[in-house]
């Protein structure tokens, strides 16, 4: 998982190095890093719904080195941004956030991130409290939808990348409410059974009647 989680970045390396970055080599770079934290994302997002489709649990191991390696690119895509387009003139930023909406909800993912990567040791889940922590951590979904938010306002017309995340989170996002409901119903059944409502009983209830 490290060599996959790291290959763009060597990639974008190895192509710096030999100056094949294309005619527009900031945009390229930029590109890149916001892809594969876009990717890494989903990909985080994925685990619990192999789970749950699937019944294998191996995978759910990987998330935090997912969403550490998410929080790394996100971090290079914007320092990218600050360094390319303001020249590290911090002053811009704040009037160039209000301004652009897609830089606005970008800003809000990455700040959104940053209390999920400092959580993430298993001694910050130890002082939360693990109900605690699992209630931090699903920002996660709230960042989803901002990143593809911020791609879709940013990408230019034709471009059909942000619409195939936006089709995959909107899957994920939808096989977790599906096992929400149908948790919270068996859940529901099991009470009214244990309330002395179950069919059984009221059968026999009649029959003696």
């Amino acid at each position: 998982m490290w060599g996959v989680a790291l290959s763009p970045l060597l990639l974008l390396l190895y192509r710096f190095l030999t100056d094949r970055l294309g005619p527009n080599p900031i945009s390229y770079a930029t590109n890149l890093l916001g892809d594969t934290t876009l990717r890494l994302l989903l990909a985080n997002l994925a685990l619990t719904p192999l789970r749950i489709l699937f019944g294998i649990a191996w995978q759910m191991s990987l998330r935090r080195l997912l969403g550490l390696f998410a929080f790394f690119y996100v971090c290079l895509h914007f320092t990218a941004w600050i360094a390319v387009d303001h020249f590290f003139e911090w002053g811009e930023l704040a009037p160039d956030i209000a301004k652009r909406p897609y830089i606005t909800v970008g800003m809000l993912a990455l700040s959104l991130l940053v209390p999920l990567a400092a959580t993430s040791t298993s001694g910050m889940i130890k002082r939360l409290g693990a109900r605690n922590w699992r209630r931090l951590h699903r920002l996660v979904y709230v960042i989803g939808l901002l990143a593809v938010l911020h791609y879709l306002w940013l990408a230019k017309k034709g471009v059909n990348d942000p619409f195939i995340y936006t089709g995959v989170l909107a899957v994920l996002l939808s096989i977790r409410l599906w096992d929400w409901a149908r948790r919270k119903t068996w859940l529901g059944f099991q009470a009214w059974r244990r309330g002395g409502h179950s069919p059984t009983r009221t059968a026999d209830e009649m029959r003696g009647a």
